[in-house]
């Protein structure tokens, strides 16, 4: 079975696109001084990121009739809302930033199985499941710095 060809600039978008949470997680986990500031950057990052992945299901959901699009609608504003929550949780609580990561983990993972029932019943791009897995494993890795460095 060949693997589906990713469009070059979806590649250098997609992939590049994980640069921020590499960078932000390696200061994360290597300069104690700025910790909180990195830690604010990933958590940043990855609800802009995680509110990007929930829109494109909002896109799709226009391609549907109504009775198929409600349920897509619903699910595309949820990533936005976890999100924002997981910006909230370091202002309100002490580990707030641990919990914020752990809630964007789960909420990409949540995503891509969204995905996944998505892709059952649309026609996508063949290199479009591989794509998200690799995104969310990298977005997750990322934001996995935040619990590591918090020993």
């Amino acid at each position: 079975m060949s693997r589906p060809v990713l469009p070059p600039l979806v590649a250098w978008l997609g992939y590049g696109g994980l640069l921020p949470f590499a960078a932000a997680a390696l200061g994360t986990l290597l300069d104690p001084t700025h910790r909180v500031l990195w830690q604010q950057a990933l958590l940043g990052y990855g609800a802009v990121i995680l509110s990007f992945v929930g829109a494109l299901h909002w896109a799709f959901a226009m391609r549907e009739d109504e009775a198929a699009a409600g349920p897509l609608y619903l699910w595309s504003v949820v990533p936005a809302l976890a999100g924002w929550a997981a910006l909230l949780l370091p202002l309100l609580l002490t580990h707030g930033a641990v919990l914020g990561a752990v809630l964007l983990i789960g909420a990409f993972g949540a995503h891509y199985g969204q995905d996944r029932r998505l892709a059952r019943r649309l026609t996508l791009p063949p290199w479009y499941l591989p794509l998200r897995l690799h995104l969310s494993i990298g977005a997750s890795l990322g934001l996995a710095a935040i619990p590591f460095s918090a020993g």
